[in-house]
């Protein structure tokens, strides 16, 4: 069983709504496939009702980016496509009924995942774009601050890597600064990495009941990271400073709206519970 819990919500109704009914969908299509005999069965028809409320959900979840003007819509655009094409081009295996089970299980795995990390990378950050009226938005400010010495410290360097990668961007004195790009974002992807793990490793010490919700928005960032497709940004000519530039503007959107919305809660528990961080 899948749930929409708290952290998947973008605290936008309709979409919110819509999100709980594609787990509800989810979940439904699940037990379908485990009490049907046969699902190669059930599977044209399960899938396009999943598929078109999905893409029902789409196209309102783009029509309200397009009314604030939120400028991640291309790329949610592109990500929802993503989805409907998973969708449209599975063939179920139908060699037997125990392979034609497995396979749209696999699907639906799939699919679930990817809502999962859709929302908590992604739709998490519609409407929530850095304001343009902050003197210096990669400035590491007091609004940041959990309390928490270790926390705090490693947010600092995560802020100070995605300034470094913008300033070197806006360079254009510096010739052939592509590699010292790719250097910094292998090293915010590591940082990041290291950085979770033991933010992880201190909400398990102190016994945090949000642990497993930070944990699913920290893996929905990493792959966000693992996936950056350096191929494709080392082939690109004229827009390459352009894409690179939206890239730091999600890092560091999403980096500072996790910190303000998530991290802060874990250093209020600790002082609301009195816990000494050794």
């Amino acid at each position: 069983m899948y749930e929409f819990t708290e952290d998947c919500m973008i605290h936008i109704e309709q979409i919110d709504n819509e999100h709980r009914k594609l787990f509800q969908m989810l979940n439904e299509a699940f037990t379908m496939v485990q009490e049907t005999e046969d699902a190669s069965a059930i599977t044209i028809s399960l899938l396009s009702n999943l598929k078109n409320y999905a893409m029902t959900h789409f196209a309102h979840e783009e029509a309200y980016m397009e009314s604030i003007h939120d400028p991640e819509l291309s790329l949610q655009k592109t990500q929802h496509a993503m989805f409907t094409q998973k969708v449209n081009s599975f063939v179920p295996d139908t060699s037997s009924p125990e392979a034609a089970r497995k396979s749209l299980n696999d699907l639906l795995t799939y699919l679930v995942r990817w809502l999962y990390r859709h929302i908590l990378c992604s739709d998490m950050m519609i409407g929530k774009s850095l304001s343009s009226s902050e003197s210096d938005p990669f400035a590491f400010t007091s609004k940041y601050m959990t309390g928490i010495t270790l926390i705090d410290d490693e947010h600092r360097c995560l802020f100070e890597i995605i300034k470094e990668t913008n300033d070197l961007i806006h360079e254009e004195f510096l010739h052939d600064k592509y590699d010292e790009i790719m250097r910094l974002l292998a090293e915010l992807k590591d940082y990041t990495e290291s950085h979770f793990s033991d933010e992880e490793e201190l909400m398990k010490k102190i016994g945090y009941p949000e642990i497993e919700a930070q944990k699913r928005a920290h893996s929905a960032f990493v792959e966000k990271l693992v996936n950056i497709d350096f191929r494709e940004l080392e082939a690109m000519d004229d827009n390459q400073e352009e894409y690179l530039m939206d890239l730091i503007g999600f890092l560091l959107g999403w980096l500072s709206n996790h910190i303000l919305a998530s991290d802060k809660k874990i250093g209020k528990y600790v002082k609301e519970h009195s816990i000494e961080i050794q």
